[in-house]
């Protein structure tokens, strides 16, 4: 394996932005260590991967801190006065350290009489997407891809985001509002980790394709089912529980490096992204 972690350092030297290494191995786990090694001192992502279905055909994304800069949950706690309080709630769901669905009940509860004018004000204030995110999407979506943005968020935000960044779909909850404000509930049933890997599942099955030619990505505790699932689970910006199992991380360059791991040149990425 030195000679294949040679070849690394070799290839990060002349290369500016993205490269290939082509090997053949039967112990894939011994090239990732290898290759680790290698780029362990450099701010560099990686993907150690089959060749086979390496181009995927479907791609499930999360949306808050992944294909946005933001948990709108904590924004929405911002304009009600309760930021810190349900930042920290969101801190430990996202490390699966609690339940997502108890508390994603809770942090609503706390937005009990919120006007729905501060949802609108927050999209438009601080809802921003990641950057890489719109060529990402375009891109995949310009070469046959199904994209869809599943969340555990909400659709006021999913239905904007998808729009935005050019998914095909989107998956959310509902906050339940009433008199113009909200009433502190969501509806039911709620979308958490198990309905993220039901997302992929019949996204894939309506598609007639195998999980080995999809891709998901996320960086809480409530994607890792489907990040687990996928052909390629990748980790963006991720809690240390969901980059310790996912296959790729995001880590240091933007949300275009899920196209260079798919075999994408600059030269193809969409020309209406980003």
């Amino acid at each position: 394996m030195a000679s294949l972690g040679g070849a690394v350092k070799e290839s990060l030297a002349l290369s500016a932005a993205a490269f290939d290494l082509i090997f053949e191995a039967a112990a894939i786990d011994l090239v990732h260590q290898s290759v680790k090694a290698a780029l362990d001192e450099h701010p560099i992502d990686y993907c150690v991967q089959p060749v086979a279905h390496r181009r995927k055909r479907l791609l499930i994304a999360d949306m808050d801190s992944t294909i946005i800069g933001c948990e709108c949950l904590d924004e929405l706690a911002d304009f009600a006065g309760v930021k810190a309080e349900v930042s920290a709630i969101t801190e430990r769901a996202m490390r699966g350290e609690i339940g997502f669905e108890g508390a994603l009940r809770e942090r609503v509860g706390m937005l009990r009489g919120l006007r729905i004018e501060a949802l609108e004000q927050c999209y438009a204030e601080r809802v921003r997407l990641n950057p890489g995110a719109r060529t990402l999407v375009t891109t995949m979506a310009a070469h046959g891809a199904r994209c869809a943005l599943v969340s555990g968020g909400f659709s006021f935000f999913t239905s904007r985001v998808a729009k935005a960044a050019g998914f095909h779909t989107d998956r959310a909850n509902t906050l339940i509002e009433t008199g113009g404000a909200l009433t502190g509930e969501v509806g039911d049933p709620i979308l958490g980790r198990e309905a993220k890997l039901a997302a992929l599942n019949e996204d894939a099955a309506a598609l007639g394709i195998g999980l080995a030619e999809t891709l998901a990505v996320g960086d809480g505790a409530n994607d890792l089912a489907m990040i687990n699932a996928a052909g390629l689970g990748v980790a963006y910006r991720a809690k240390p529980l969901v980059a310790a199992e996912a296959d790729a991380r995001i880590d240091h360059t933007d949300l275009t490096t899920l196209l260079y791991f798919q075999g994408y040149r600059a030269g193809e990425f969409a020309k209406d992204g980003d």
